[in-house]
């Protein structure tokens, strides 16, 4: 795909000023880095850090069945999120395969006193959540609109993040909880201001209106300066989201698997009232997880300097054993640290015998617990 039929987002021009290296992910013109990409991890882990995803797809949902439809829809308890909350959830298929991992803000009320959901799904995936949700409205007294145009995201993250973001708002940082949101403004324009993010970092992600994207923008780096934020690109998000243990889709996350086959059974509430999509599956599934699961997914440290990339081969006496999902050099640990799915008789961490295979050489490797990087709170 050229870049001229790639989608841009609003701040493209400005990235371009910067000399950003752009590239293409999920049809998108995105900034991949600045500068130095662990220079960019490292600010994000000691200071803050400044990036563009206003490529992800929100999606609303609204009307008097809106918490039912979601709760039939997404495998989360939706009823019990409150207004101003978000929850991390899955949209999954009939056979339990997963179509997408998202967050689903409360957002309050319509001006109609209906509840109001932001449902924000993965670039890639957008499109199909979307087609889901729609199929799966069927029957319920709810809107499901696409408004991916209407917003651009802007994320601000990293321990300086919450002194940068409170010189240009007007809403409570310090009440605001982690996987939260309020409405509030930034930099004098409206904005979603909310305590997520995907670095394994204190931050906040800021839906805004398009036009005023560049103005936020801008705003954020000359208040953050002083602090050492400087602009970041997807390749450290992958690198700082790694080291945090956070799943990728396409990567850790498939329709070939359940999130039980994931390590991530604990989003899928059967306790929730009624029927939701792949429940049945599911419940198989979580049966399988507790008494024979057939892999489990694990970190691995490299004892060398060779870095896995995902789909190399985990290897054990001779024998495969397991595959790598996601892999990169760590910048805080200093070394090739990966995620890999391992036959559960090698994914208790310490175990001894495992390697990566690369380019026909057994890389000794040492089996970890995720995450590999905890921030100290």
């Amino acid at each position: 795909m050229s870049s001229s039929d790639l989608r841009h987002t609003a701040l493209d021009a400005l990235h371009r000023s910067l000399g950003a290296t752009m590239t293409d992910f999920a049809g998108w013109d995105m900034p991949l880095r600045y500068g130095s990409e662990r220079d960019e991890h490292n600010a994000v882990r000691t200071r803050a850090g400044l990036f563009d995803l206003s490529h992800m797809g929100e999606i609303t949902v609204t009307g008097p069945q809106a918490t039912a439809l979601l709760d039939h829809a997404l495998v989360g308890n939706i009823a019990s999120v409150g207004v101003g909350r978000a929850r991390y959830t899955m949209i999954c298929r009939e056979d339990g395969g997963i179509l997408d991992d998202l967050i689903v803000y409360r957002l309050g009320d319509s001006g109609a006193g209906f509840p109001h959901y932001m449902v924000v799904a993965n670039a890639s995936n957008a499109q199909v959540v979307l087609d889901a949700l729609t199929e799966r409205a069927a029957g319920f007294d709810a809107e499901v609109r696409d408004d991916r145009d209407a917003y651009a995201l802007i994320a601000v993250q990293g321990p300086a993040s919450p002194g940068i973001l409170a010189s240009l708002t007007d809403a409570d940082l310090d009440g605001l909880k982690y996987y939260a949101g309020l409405p509030g403004t930034v930099a004098g324009v409206p904005a979603l201001i909310a305590r997520t993010g995907y670095t394994g970092e204190d931050g906040f992600e800021l839906f805004t209106a398009p036009e005023h994207a560049e103005q936020v923008w801008r705003a954020l780096t000359e208040a953050g300066a002083p602090e050492g934020l400087i602009p970041c690109g997807l390749s450290c998000r992958d690198t700082l989201r790694l080291e945090a243990g956070m799943p990728l889709y396409g990567h850790e996350l498939s329709t070939s698997l359940t999130p039980f086959d994931a390590g991530l059974g604990r989003v899928v509430k059967f306790e929730k009232e009624g029927d939701f999509v792949g429940r049945a599956a599911l419940a198989e599934a979580a049966e399988r997880a507790a008494t024979n699961p057939p892999r489990k997914l694990v970190g691995l440290v490299a004892e060398g300097r060779r870095v896995p990339r995902a789909g190399y081969q985990v290897v054990a006496g001779g024998e495969v054993v397991g595959e790598v999902t996601s892999g990169a050099p760590s910048p805080t640990l200093g070394k090739p640290i990966a995620m890999a799915y391992v036959d559960a008789a090698y994914a208790e961490p310490g175990t001894a015998g495992v390697g990566v295979d690369i380019r026909g050489t057994h890389e000794p490797y040492e089996v970890v617990a995720l995450p590999f990087y905890r921030r100290r709170k």
